[in-house]
């Protein structure tokens, strides 16, 4: 059994533990949100969810596979994800403001740190019998910012694991440059093609317990399977920048004010 003191996280990553992110694209770091903050974090979604709390997006509205095909359809108010997370409880931005999760961005980023509110800021509800598969992707698909270089921060807000959706990602995928040909109209990684399928059977299922987190890049290459259990999957998402690496104006990176988390901007 792990000691009381293993379950601390430490203020920083090690340099072995940056060498395995800049390798593979990814990282878990055990017990980064304490239990006291997963459970506000899940009465704040679970809230959302129960009173239907705008803004939403559906599993109906994206059409992935195993989606229901409208809202009219039954399971066709399957709630996908809660949006704008930060406006929903202080205590997601407080949280990332903590020491160990600040030095970490700042060990990944540099001293000078953003957090975009047009992406991700959001809340994951994986729910059963009406969650949706989502195929191989890099984020920065729909993204525009100056560099193709920004970090997310997946908490598990409770167990994932490959039956009820866990992310699956392919390491290293981030230092790939990906010829147009390799992905789909939506930009999202074929798998019916010979070249892509050697790459994605080097998958790598990222279990993660409540209060885990995921950090990886925005080029790293994951998908998500459906939800096969009885029930809900919840992980709230944020993305964060280097302050030197703007939104490109007139998109809709640049769409929404983002929060300064560091002096100094």
């Amino acid at each position: 059994m792990e000691s009381p003191a293993s379950l601390t996280p430490s203020l920083r990553f090690t340099p072995d533990e940056l060498d395995r992110f800049w390798q593979g694209g990814f990282l878990v770091v055990r017990n980064l949100a304490s239990p006291e903050d997963i459970a506000q974090m899940r009465q704040i979604t679970e809230n959302g969810v129960r009173d239907r709390i705008e803004p939403l997006e559906y599993e109906a509205e994206l059409s992935y596979p195993g989606a229901p095909v409208s809202k009219d359809a039954e399971g066709g108010h399957t709630i996908r994800r809660l949006k704008q997370a930060h406006s929903r409880g202080f205590l997601f931005t407080e949280w990332m403001l903590r020491p160990p999760v600040m030095n970490r961005l700042q060990q990944l980023l540099g001293q000078r740190i953003v957090c975009p509110l047009a992406h991700h800021n959001c809340i994951m509800t994986k729910q059963p019998k009406y969650s949706s598969e989502t195929g191989w992707h890099q984020d920065i698909r729909y993204w525009s910012f100056q560099r193709p270089e920004l970090i997310n921060a997946w908490i598990a807000l409770g167990s994932e694991r490959p039956e009820n959706g866990c992310l699956q990602v392919i390491p290293g995928s981030h230092r790939l440059v990906l010829d147009p040909s390799r992905l789909d109209e939506a930009l999202f990684f074929r798998s019916d093609l010979p070249e892509n399928q050697n790459l994605i059977d080097s998958k790598q299922f990222v279990s993660l317990n409540p209060g885990d987190v995921l950090f990886f890049h925005c080029r790293t290459l994951h998908s998500a399977s459906r939800n096969t259990t009885n029930e809900t999957k919840y992980s709230a998402v944020f993305t964060f920048r280097a302050a030197d690496n703007p939104p490109v104006v007139g998109t809709r990176s640049a769409a929404l004010p983002e929060l300064l988390l560091t002096p100094g901007i």
